[in-house]
């Protein structure tokens, strides 16, 4: 299995320590890491075995081998890997969610950390994950629904005009409440969530092109089979 470190959390400390914010962001970071936490034993539990570990700003982010054989078990319009996958993207904000429960119901505090904060951010985390977003946990839930129900190529159109439309809402929302909260924590949430619509929408055009690549070919064939 493969570690990885990215870099750019450097920077984001540095963000954060120059405006005294990097207890906070600590916390959240703990609280990002058993939410990834949560992904990957599920994952194990479904049988995947893990690919790759890394340390984001943002978290960590862990990838498995898919097991091939699940291609083979059909369900309606997709297989049984579509269904694992939203098994394993909704288990990191549930851990969320029974960490914010747990801790909110014996009040439990880490450190200097009180019990409202802990609660908070597990929460903030949690519904973070959801926003329906591609690759956040939200997308790929979605992304994963459609697959099954619709097929694969809907799943990725459906899912890249969803991230796209919410993406340009949260930016609306998130410029007001800068405005008027002055804090550089959504501004870089806001910068965050940008780069990886844009990273997915170049990915997206990519999968289309080849798709209409193969459909040329298919009519093509199709054309030369007639004659």
């Amino acid at each position: 299995m493969q570690i990885k470190f990215d870099l750019k959390i450097f920077i984001v400390v540095l963000i954060f320590l120059l405006t005294r914010q990097l207890e906070i962001y600590c916390v959240i970071m703990l609280f990002a890491i058993l939410h990834e936490m949560g992904h990957l034993i599920t994952g194990v539990m479904l049988g995947f075995k893990p690919r790759k570990l890394e340390l984001l700003p943002v978290g960590v982010s862990a990838c498995f081998y898919m097991n091939l054989k699940n291609y083979n078990e059909k369900l309606e319009c997709a297989n049984m890997v579509a269904l694992k996958k939203i098994i394993i993207s909704i288990s990191g904000p549930i851990t969320n969610f029974v960490i914010a429960l747990v801790c909110g119901f014996f009040q439990i505090s880490i450190l200097n950390i009180s019990t409202e904060f802990i609660v908070f951010s597990n929460l903030l985390i949690g519904f973070f994950n959801l926003i329906p977003i591609y690759p956040l946990d939200g997308g790929r839930i979605i992304k994963g629904i459609l697959h099954i129900k619709q097929g694969l190529k809907t799943s990725y159109h459906y899912t890249y005009i969803l991230s796209n439309v919410t993406i340009i809402f949260i930016t609306i929302v998130s410029s007001i409440a800068i405005l008027y909260l002055k804090n550089i924590s959504i501004l870089l949430i806001l910068i965050y969530l940008w780069v990886m619509v844009i990273i997915e929408n170049k990915k997206y055009n990519s999968k289309m092109n080849i798709y209409r690549l193969i459909e040329n070919i298919d009519s093509k064939d199709k054309c030369t089979s007639e004659v």
